[in-house]
């Protein structure tokens, strides 16, 4: 005579949830989108993260290390600031790079994570005079490629 494993629905059921499990983390990530080579901060790298939230907004992170001081790239210059090309065309100013040193590391790195309602397509930086500035002006240090 054989015995039946009544388990086996039970084992599957499991393993449809165990899977189910292992999927959903993957496809909340932050999708990342580097910088393009610079000819103005060769030495500079970084990338930006993007994520969507609960609300539908947009989580931008940017990270760029070996930027050089901003004096550096243009005299007259003061701040990076960071700015998104958005899905309807226009340009949004997202904020001012925060700059440090890292411990025990004379690397430079810089930072920034904002949210957005709008959909970015494209981010780059630029070096500006002061942190309220309404366009983006000539020189663009990063950008990337549209999203």
């Amino acid at each position: 005579m054989k015995m039946q494993n009544k388990n086996s629905p039970v084992k599957g059921i499991l393993l449809v949830v165990f899977a189910a499990m292992m999927i959903i983390p993957f496809t909340s990530c932050a999708k990342k989108y580097t910088f393009l080579s610079s000819s103005v901060v060769p030495a500079a790298n970084g990338y930006v993260k993007l994520k969507k939230d609960n609300n539908k907004n947009y989580i931008i992170k940017v990270e760029v290390s070996d930027l050089a001081e901003v004096e550096k790239v243009q005299s007259s210059q003061t701040t990076y600031i960071v700015w998104m090309e958005t899905d309807e065309g226009n340009v949004e100013n997202l904020g001012q790079l925060k700059s440090s040193t890292g411990f025990l590391s004379k690397r430079h790195t810089a930072s920034l994570e904002t949210v957005s309602s709008y959909r970015p397509v494209k981010v780059f930086i630029t070096t500006e005079n002061g942190t309220n500035v309404q366009y983006p002006g000539e020189q663009i240090v990063l950008r990337t490629d549209t999203f």
